[in-house]
């Protein structure tokens, strides 16, 4: 497991549906042309940890050679899809030829390019579903479509499909709820957030607070109180705000969630979510943005050594879940967490990209985007952190997050 895992670079990227769920991860694969990736290996290893509950995996091999590796060996599974990119495929017969062979094994595919160069209705046959990209041109005549003045029909025949590259929030609405996307790839997080602060201020989650009113009337544990703070960044800030406000005058800075918990007592967290739940938020395109810096704290976590104690791999967390408050509140990242009595190495991290959370911090950032293997390969050199660990890391994470299966992936 280890050679096969060190032999290439993985990353993710959410895939959301109409609900604003998770629906499935594109994995992204990079391997080296110096080192081969014993394909069969690899799926292998993802089929023994993949559960049916587990997220539906978009396999997206990042060169051509992967990609027909992995035509060669794969066997039709209900964890995954296979993505193929639409510009190899037109240098490349023998590519074509393994595309139409893995189709008549059953093999489910998806294929991946713009709407300009969109296979023909015998190719289309071959595949589940495609991921599209949407050109600024294309996306002006979604977005300006009505009764009157319907889409022209090559845009018109691609109801159900996926969505990358949306940079707007109605694009994203229209995607999903007029035209019945099955999933976006990534989020238009900055055009959300802009649209959100420009009406309104932005709440806690209506969701976690009243989850965490019924575990705290339940009488449930001081863990469940803290996971369920733990899945809200705005949510989690507020609280520890509220915990050193000169209010409850308390004698020592709290700088968990833990001893937040433990200083407040059930009765005073009960009056504090009673005010925070008039004005929670019921806007669910912000789950999303809520749902990955929870993936990014998780991942900044568990990138650390194994030996290390809870305590500071709660600390870890925190640095992760925090370190997009920036882009939720509309100021310099330094501001927000200067507000709060946090351990220097948080602020050190997030803000000033150094100590010893740093490392993780920019593993779990640079996992965040199709084009972050040099970057992660240059950190794991520089800070002596094995590829393989970063890998394992981030699939042992993503088979256990909670998702919604598109339709489409049974086929």
């Amino acid at each position: 497991m280890e050679f096969v895992l060190n032999a290439l670079v993985m990353g993710y990227r959410p895939l959301w549906n109409a609900e604003r769920h998770l629906s499935g991860v594109q994995l992204f694969l990079h391997d080296d042309p110096q080192t081969p990736v014993d394909s069969a290996h690899l799926l292998r290893i993802l089929r023994e940890m993949w559960a049916p509950a587990s997220p539906l995996l978009l396999l997206s091999p990042q060169s051509p050679q992967l990609l027909q590796a992995l035509l060669s060996h794969i066997t039709p599974c209900p964890s995954w899809v296979l993505e193929v990119q639409s510009a190899w495929l037109a240098h490349s017969t023998d590519l074509q030829a393994s595309v139409a062979q893995a189709a008549q094994r059953g093999i489910a595919l998806v294929w991946r390019g713009g709407m300009n160069h969109l296979p023909t209705t015998a190719e289309a046959n071959d595949y589940a579903c495609s991921l599209l990209h949407l050109d600024p041109q294309d996306a002006l005549i979604l977005m300006r479509a009505t009764v009157d003045q319907p889409v022209p029909q090559r845009l018109a025949l691609l109801e159900g499909q996926m969505y990358e590259d949306i940079h707007s929030q109605s694009l994203a609405r229209r995607c999903l709820e007029h035209y019945h996307a099955s999933a976006i790839a990534g989020w238009p997080t900055e055009d959300v957030l802009h649209r959100i602060r420009g009406a309104r201020v932005l709440h806690p989650s209506h969701e976690h607070v009243l989850r965490l009113m019924k575990a705290v009337d339940a009488d449930q544990s001081l863990e469940t109180f803290e996971a369920i703070l733990s899945e809200d960044p705005l949510l989690a800030y507020r609280f520890m705000l509220y915990a050193n406000s000169a209010a409850l005058g308390a004698r020592n800075p709290i700088n968990s969630l833990r001893r937040a918990l433990v200083m407040l007592g059930y009765g005073t967290l009960k009056e504090w979510l009673a005010t925070q739940l008039v004005h929670a938020s019921h806007e669910k395109d912000l789950q999303p943005i809520r749902l990955s810096s929870v993936m990014r704290a998780q991942l900044t976590s568990h990138l650390l050594d194994a030996g290390v104690s809870q305590e500071l791999r709660s600390e870890v967390y925190l640095c992760g879940l925090f370190s997009r408050l920036h882009e939720v509140l509309d100021e310099p990242l330094e501001t927000t967490l200067t507000r709060l009595p946090l351990s220097e190495r948080i602020p050190d991290a997030a803000v000033r990209g150094q100590g010893p959370y740093a490392p993780s911090l920019q593993l779990a950032q640079a996992l965040e985007r199709e084009d972050g293997a040099d970057t992660i390969r240059a950190l794991c050199e520089e800070h002596d952190i094995s590829i393989e660990h970063v890998n394992r890391s981030l699939l042992r994470l993503v088979c256990e997050w909670p998702n919604q299966r598109p339709s489409w992936a049974g086929r």
